[in-house]
């Protein structure tokens, strides 16, 4: 498995206080570093965001006008496929 994804786990798993006591000077090393410091930061402010209650309550027909303005938009065309190897020329010759 990849290092940096295994200190990834661990940083993620003390940030969550589920680090195995086997794995905590390790992880801790990994946090005096600043890819750590980076993940340590975004787990914890990943989880404030999912504790996080909601900052304010949709106003009133807020889902109608919503609605409304979808309704106004031009509906999705995806790009078309690129063509398949086999349909493309194997070289293009200029004279």
């Amino acid at each position: 498995m990849d290092t940096d994804k295994k200190l990834r786990e661990h940083i993620s798993a003390l940030a969550d206080g589920a680090l195995p006591d086997s794995e905590r000077e390790l992880t801790l090393a990994a946090l005096n570093t600043s890819a750590g410091q980076a993940a340590w930061r975004a787990y914890h402010l990943t989880g404030d965001v999912l504790r996080s209650t909601p900052g304010g309550e949709l106003s009133d027909g807020f889902s109608a006008r919503l609605a409304a303005r979808l309704a106004t938009e031009a509906p999705y065309a995806p790009a078309p496929a690129p063509a398949a190897i086999e349909d493309q020329p194997a070289a293009i010759i200029f004279p």
